[in-house]
């Protein structure tokens, strides 16, 4: 495919190759996680058997960007099912999380750090449930990489360094067990020293051993009974116990204040993932799969619908007219998100209409909007939550906010300017500060194997910097609640038992009704923005995947942010320097508040592919930040 005339050349160079063969391919956001999951494709195992093996290796070389007491959602389809189904691995609120209870705890918005922000934990459940259901391998073989990078150590990535290194004195003040666990001999670890955590080794074995008693001869399928075995005893089991007794001590919360959390073994029990048909839309000749609306997912496709009838020069991203329009499109559709995604009943179909989208189409102009446009369905949306463009936390701002890409681009971060104390964010390039605010990303892996079978997976929450560690499991707690509102009435209020809105968002793209690609990015609010461009410049523009991956990225920020403090910048675009220095002056010609990222500083995309014609299949990984990798023959 050539590149589409109406669209700006690529370089004729990209920083990887594009990968091509017809074995198999994996991709991820660490290359050790990719190896494992292509050595699983290597010795007869199939994509989920690959994708289960190296997410739990995620867990182990990326601490920083995800862990065990995270989440996860993927979107799959089999090689007999070519339906593009959903993997739901994120947990709801805890039954003791209600508004009442924070508001009681004198916050006014879930804490971007601390156990108080805790989720029931998903990712270990939901990657379970994968390969019992779609994989081959048994679970000890599956998890056998990952207790050993754990057990025996890995060489410790430059990024896990600095985030530790920027928040050793929060654990050494306030979070003594993570200054163990992470701080051996009271030291930052030097990058490539081999780290070791082989508390979670242990937990590892202990969940396969939980099947060791399984007989083969009673049971039909004795490799699902171990599986489910395993299962059983994370979330009724010692995983349970060790979280609930551990969660009651009180300890500093990113609002400054020391709280206990409220997650207990009940509400882990009451847990289990759960597969679910995708929310589909159509573009250019292609179905793009997405989450369903308890997700972000959604916008993606609302923002596909609005661009769809719109001419190909419109579409170009590197371009004044063509960034300017895809961002008031984003717009539109997160202003919808913020209305109606949720926890609830939410009218999709309404969402994604013609006439909806003909109408919401009209409210691109040649100017940046520097409001919060929600449209108008049948159903009635939630309440517009706070609109903040800064946030004055109710103490010292000490733990932060967790995987989204936040806040500053250009190195000042979350500040707090002594003067008033308010806490801005612009979520531009990933970085941990010292207050332990993180504007870093979370994990993502593709596989397809020989078969058909392809999956694309974000897991994420749990990093090392989130909430203390639990001594006897060696990880912590997420903090996805921090994405839900405490006021009532909005789409996406806390209420117990209820899912938070997540921002994970993996996607699979299928042409003809076979799927042709598993996509995904890192970066909380902006992964579907990021992976909008991907989608633009591949399917109208022509661009290979390696070069659409390489090609210079923008966001909007012109939304509440979903992770804590919660703000937005009315008109915001953050964008790479690679852009241009006449394309950027003409975005703010037209409006747009613009700050910029640098030249390799947005996007963290990594994909896989299959043409079902001749049977090749491809692989492109992300070049910044020099971690991710693809990998395939």
């Amino acid at each position: 495919m050539s590149t589409n005339p109406a669209f700006t050349r690529p370089p004729a160079e990209t920083t990887r190759p594009d990968l091509q063969g017809t074995f198999g391919m994996a991709a991820s956001t660490h290359w050790i996680a990719t190896a494992t999951a292509q050595s699983v494709l290597e010795r007869g195992g199939n994509a989920f058997d690959a994708a289960v093996a190296g997410a739990f290796v995620l867990h182990v070389v990326e601490p920083h960007l995800n862990g065990p007491g995270g989440d996860v959602t993927a979107v799959f389809a089999t090689a007999a099912d070519r339906t593009p189904t959903v993997l739901m691995g994120q947990g709801p609120a805890p039954a003791g999380a209600t508004p009442e209870h924070f508001r009681a705890e004198g916050l006014d918005l879930v804490p971007g750090a601390g156990a108080l922000a805790a989720a029931v934990p998903g990712a270990v459940d939901a990657w379970l449930l994968l390969l019992a259901e779609h994989g081959t391998w048994e679970l000890a073989d599956v998890l056998a990489p990952a207790v050993g990078y754990a057990r025996d150590g890995h060489p410790v990535a430059p990024r896990v360094v600095a985030t530790i290194a920027t928040v050793q004195d929060l654990f050494r003040d306030h979070w003594p067990s993570s200054a163990d666990r992470w701080l051996p001999g009271g030291s930052v670890p030097v990058p490539g020293t081999l780290v070791r955590n082989a508390t979670w080794a242990a937990v590892l074995e202990r969940l396969v051993q939980a099947g060791s008693g399984v007989d083969a001869a009673a049971e039909t399928d004795a490799r699902v009974a171990r599986i489910e075995a395993a299962r059983t005893e994370w979330s009724e089991g010692f995983v349970a116990r060790a979280i609930d007794a551990f969660v009651r001590e009180p300890h500093r919360h990113a609002s400054g204040t020391d709280h206990a959390g409220v997650i207990r073994a009940e509400d882990l029990a009451a847990f289990r993932a759960t597969t679910e048909p995708a929310t589909t839309a159509e573009f250019r000749g292609h179905t793009i799969a997405k989450t369903g609306p308890w997700g972000q997912g959604p916008a993606l496709l609302q923002t596909l619908r609005l661009l769809e009838p719109l001419d190909d020069a419109l579409l170009d991203p590197s371009t004044v007219i063509g960034a300017h329009t895809i961002a008031e499109a984003q717009k539109l559709a997160l202003a919808d998100r913020e209305t109606y995604y949720g926890d609830r009943a939410v009218p999709m179909a309404e969402l994604l209409s013609d006439a909806y989208s003909d109408a919401r189409r009209t409210l691109i102009g040649d100017r940046a909007s520097h409001e919060l446009r929600p449209g108008a369905v049948s159903v009635p949306g939630g309440v517009l939550p706070p609109l903040r463009e800064t946030y004055t936390p109710g103490g010292e701002a000490i733990a932060g906010v967790g995987e989204p890409t936040v806040p500053g681009a250009r190195g000042e971060g979350v500040a707090v300017p002594a003067e008033d104390d308010r806490v801005h964010e612009d979520r531009g390039e990933p970085i941990v500060m010292e207050t332990g605010e993180t504007r870093g990303d979370t994990c993502h892996i593709d596989v397809v194997d020989r078969w058909g079978n392809i999956v694309s997976a974000t897991p994420s929450g749990g990093w090392l910097q989130s909430s203390p560690t639990i001594p006897e499991l060696g990880f912590c707690l997420g903090t996805r609640m921090q994405m839900t509102w405490l006021e009532e009435g909005t789409a996406s209020t806390l209420r117990p038992g209820a899912r938070p809105r997540t921002t994970l968002t993996p996607t699979l793209v299928l042409r003809d009704g076979e799927p042709v690609v598993a996509l995904g990015s890192p970066g909380g609010d902006q992964q579907d923005q990021w992976q909008l461009l991907w989608l633009l410049r591949t399917i109208v523009g022509g661009y290979t995947p390696q070069q659409a991956i390489d090609a210079p990225a923008l966001h909007t920020t012109s939304f509440p942010g979903s992770f804590w403090p919660r703000t937005w910048t009315p008109g915001g675009l953050v964008v790479e320097d690679r852009l241009g220095d006449d394309v950027i002056a003409g975005l703010e010609a037209r409006g747009h508040v613009v700050t910029r990222a640098g030249d390799w500083s947005l996007g963290r995309i990594s994909c896989v592919t299959r043409d079902p014609d001749t049977g090749v299949l491809g692989a492109a990984a992300n070049p910044r930040g020099a971690q991710g990798y693809a990998a395939g023959r």
